[in-house]
């Protein structure tokens, strides 16, 4: 007679060793939800990123006489850097701007200092106003020779550099 868990050809019976099959579903399961867990975390982080994204500008206006810099984006800028150029040298302050554009009595023109600060999401810096019509003629002749840099950041210390090159500006 055949013993216990044998049949009578002598082999024990074909079973599947469904504990170690539970454990491979298992754990291809917990892989699968590890990378969909991965894969949320990574969309909302653009989503946050898209949410806190600046966008810098600067500008002139002839009609208001003034130049000013504006966020334009959807989360705050914080300027880390300005640099200021013109005819593609480098100037320390506006007065020096003033100097090398050949409009040494513009050196007293009140002007804003934009470096340090955080612009939040439609935010504008008159940067330069002025009052004078013909001095404003004057400096607006001469614009499309100043070049600025400004390093912004973002929420997330994410940053950007808005490069305004004289060549750009369609003058």
């Amino acid at each position: 007679m055949p013993g216990e868990g044998e049949r009578e050809s002598g082999r024990p019976p074909s079973r599947r060793d469904w504990n170690a099959l539970a454990a491979v579903i298992a754990a291809l399961i917990g892989l699968l939800a590890l990378t969909v867990s991965g894969y949320t975390a990574w969309l909302q982080r653009q989503q946050v990123r898209a949410e806190v994204w600046p966008y810098l500008q600067t500008g002139i206006s002839p009609s208001q006489q003034m130049m000013s810099l504006e966020n334009k984006g959807v989360g705050p800028a914080l300027i880390r850097s300005v640099k200021l150029y013109v005819d593609r040298k480098p100037q320390r302050t506006w007065p020096e701007a003033f100097d090398a554009l050949g409009l040494r009595d513009l050196r007293d023109q009140p002007h804003s200092t934009i470096n340090g600060v955080v612009l939040a999401p439609g935010d504008v810096i008159q940067q330069m106003a002025f009052k004078d019509p013909v001095r404003f003629a004057r400096f607006y002749a001469q614009y499309s020779r100043i070049e600025l840099l400004i390093c912004y950041c973002s929420a997330l210390d994410e940053c950007c550099l808005y490069d305004e090159p004289a060549d750009d500006r369609g003058r």
